[in-house]
């Protein structure tokens, strides 16, 4: 288990800003932000490469804020794997082991199943630069986990690597996590890895956690426009309640009504809408959902296996690629658009 206490931090232009955390063990651990938000270093100062100017960090209650990394049972992957380029994959796995003292036949034993655990039991005696980015990737986690660390830290480990790969990559984190149950704290800008990996996620900007929660939580109700912004709501509204009747809230945007579930009773909110959540129909439907509010195609945005479709009530919808021909949607074509009002999230100005 790990605790930070309002640990603050400078280093350079970096920041971290009264970082308070709690991190159960065996959990799955993600912290999600932008580029330069701080999150490298604060794995860093976990793991006693540097340390704060105030608060505190503890590791299964033991105040560790100022003992040196090697007393901290951490293992720690970067993002560029760090592998000694003049050992061999088995000799770079053990590196931690012999360091520690051990004798050969427990090293051995220990190598030996953290490379079977992996899958890299034929790579033993090849060196790095003759690896694949996720075969190194595999080593570098092989290493970490080969001295049995209390705390598994890894730093952007997928980013480097080729979609395919770094899909196949997520399956077998996740599998080793809950073979293994060592507590991880993986950080990311990658929404899916989150999503994917974490059994909750922290967001970080500009050096200070702004929310935390389980992923679904966090990605279908942000706590704010410049979080939303970043875990990819596409429809940002801002609007005034012009009623709420027993939890059920209309309000009054620019264009039409929204009606949501919410507790706030009158003023001004803005409204949170992911494009996955709303639906398009090339006529009216029988529906379940609350809200239909009609508009026309202004743009059509591929991305990949779907596309975002842009209407001109400022609505956007994340549709597949299947969905849009089948529709013939293009520029100019009338649609509705059907959301529930559980899949609008409403907070206030």
């Amino acid at each position: 288990m790990i605790v930070l206490e309002g640990v603050s931090l400078t280093l350079g232009s970096f920041q971290l800003r009264r970082i308070s955390l709690r991190v159960e063990r065996g959990e799955y651990f993600i912290v999600l932000g932008p580029t330069g938000a701080g999150k490298t270093l604060l794995l860093e100062t976990i793991a006693g490469f540097h340390t704060p100017r105030e608060g505190r960090i503890l590791i299964d209650g033991v105040d560790m804020t100022y003992a040196p990394p090697e007393e901290r049972g951490i293992g720690f992957v970067y993002q560029d794997y760090l592998l000694f380029p003049h050992l061999t994959v088995e000799e770079n796995i053990s590196f931690g082991l012999r360091a520690r003292g051990l004798a050969e036949e427990e090293i051995r034993e220990r190598v030996a199943q953290v490379m079977k655990s992996l899958g890299i039991p034929h790579l033993r005696g090849r060196y790095p630069s003759t690896l694949s980015g996720g075969e190194q990737q595999r080593v570098a986690l092989a290493r970490a986990l080969a001295i049995s660390p209390k705390v598994l830290l890894l730093d952007e480990p997928l980013s480097a690597l080729d979609p395919q790969t770094r899909e196949t990559l997520r399956r077998e984190l996740r599998r080793v996590h809950e073979s293994l149950g060592t507590t991880t704290i993986h950080v990311t800008h990658d929404r899916v890895e989150a999503l994917t990996l974490g059994d909750r996620v922290a967001v970080l900007m500009g050096g200070e956690v702004v929310q935390v929660g389980a992923p679904e939580e966090v990605f279908e109700r942000p706590g704010g426009v410049e979080v939303a912004e970043f875990l990819g709501v596409e429809n940002i509204l801002s609007g005034v309640v012009r009623a709420n009747r027993g939890g059920i809230a209309v309000v009054e945007t620019e264009g039409f009504q929204v009606t949501a579930i919410s507790p706030i009773e009158s003023g001004e909110v803005t409204l949170f809408i992911r494009p996955e959540n709303i639906i398009l129909s090339r006529s009216r439907l029988e529906s379940s959902a609350r809200n239909c509010v009609e508009g026309r195609v202004t743009e059509v945005t591929p991305l990949g296996p779907t596309v975002l479709v842009h209407l001109d009530n400022g609505l956007k919808a994340s549709i597949t690629r299947r969905s849009l021909e089948e529709m013939g949607l293009r520029p100019g074509r009338r649609v509705y658009a059907y959301f529930k009002a559980t899949s609008v999230h409403v907070v206030p100005k």
